[in-house]
């Protein structure tokens, strides 16, 4: 394992931020880490790296428990927080070439070059961070997390801010690196996760409530289907929920409502048949198995 978290717990005053948090990650797996705002993902991330000491629980890092070893631990990690923080008034090769004395690096600007080549920011490295777009501040951000050639990544929301076309070339990046590294990432965006990770782990009020490969996560929710209808007019959500099948019910803008039911089939018939009996007119009128998104929903509201 390279990493194993067990009954993790951290508090601030009265409120639990961490509460009981148990699970592991294997060596060359990317693991997507999700939660709302305030779930304890950050909280959990600074505290396996070692820049947050727990409360309670233990957490070791390639064999080594971080809370006896904390400066070895953090040789083995490599560490990128959400707000990134630079040196802007530093040159590109500059920052990389202090961070990588830092660690005490060998064949130090070697392996700088390396990592800049490897985060495509060859390009903009003659040039000062301040200089830089907020996706090559972020390249340089993951490339001083990688300088060290750390065996695992914690990247704490590693594509905030990011132009959809910066997204997907960050994310090539993360895919490459998890094919020789172990990878907890966090992200907001689903899609992301769905497309990087084949396993996820869900916190929700500091606790873990899902932790599974992304086939299984799906396939238990399976038996709930989403059915999403828009009508032309205005609808009263109560006398949807009336509708047979209904077992959940969501209501969007401009009348589109998502509907949870068993059968989306039987459910679609229903539908038209009360829009025939109240005169209404369907824009819209579609099904789909549930996707993370719809399942994130379910486990943290």
């Amino acid at each position: 394992m390279s990493i194993t978290i067990s009954n993790l717990s951290k508090n601030y005053g009265s409120q639990k931020a961490v509460n009981d948090v148990s699970f592991s990650l294997h060596k060359n797996e990317i693991v997507g880490f999700l939660g709302p705002n305030g779930a304890g993902k950050s909280t959990t991330m600074k505290m396996i790296t070692g820049y947050l000491e727990a409360d309670g629980g233990k957490i070791i890092v390639c064999g080594i428990p971080v809370e006896r070893s904390n400066i070895l631990t953090r040789k083995k990690i490599g560490y990128l927080p959400e707000a990134n923080p630079l040196y802007l008034e530093m040159y590109v090769r500059e920052y990389l070439n202090f961070i990588a004395d830092i660690h005490k690096v060998k064949s130090s600007k070697k392996r700088v070059e390396e990592v800049i080549e490897l985060v495509g920011l060859k390009s903009e490295s003659h040039k000062k961070i301040k200089q830089l777009s907020k996706g090559y501040k972020q390249r340089v951000g993951l490339a001083a997390t990688l300088v060290h050639d750390p065996e695992v990544l914690i990247l704490d929301e590693p594509t905030t801010g990011l132009d959809p076309n910066q997204i997907i070339e960050i994310r090539e990046v993360i895919k490459k690196l998890g094919k020789h590294k172990t990878i907890l990432f966090s992200s907001h965006i689903m899609q992301e996760v769905e497309a990087l990770c084949d396993r996820v782990i869900i916190i929700n009020k500091g606790k873990i409530v899902a932790d599974d490969n992304l086939t299984n996560l799906k396939k238990g929710n399976l038996e709930k289907q989403v059915v999403t209808v828009q009508f032309k007019e205005n609808v009263n959500m109560q006398t949807l929920v009336s509708i047979e099948g209904v077992e959940r019910l969501t209501e969007g803008h401009e009348n589109n409502f998502i509907i949870e039911t068993t059968s989306a089939e039987l459910l679609k018939k229903k539908i038209f048949e009360f829009s025939l009996q109240h005169q209404l007119n369907i824009i819209s009128l579609n099904s789909e198995n549930q996707s993370l998104e719809h399942i994130f929903k379910q486990l943290t509201t």
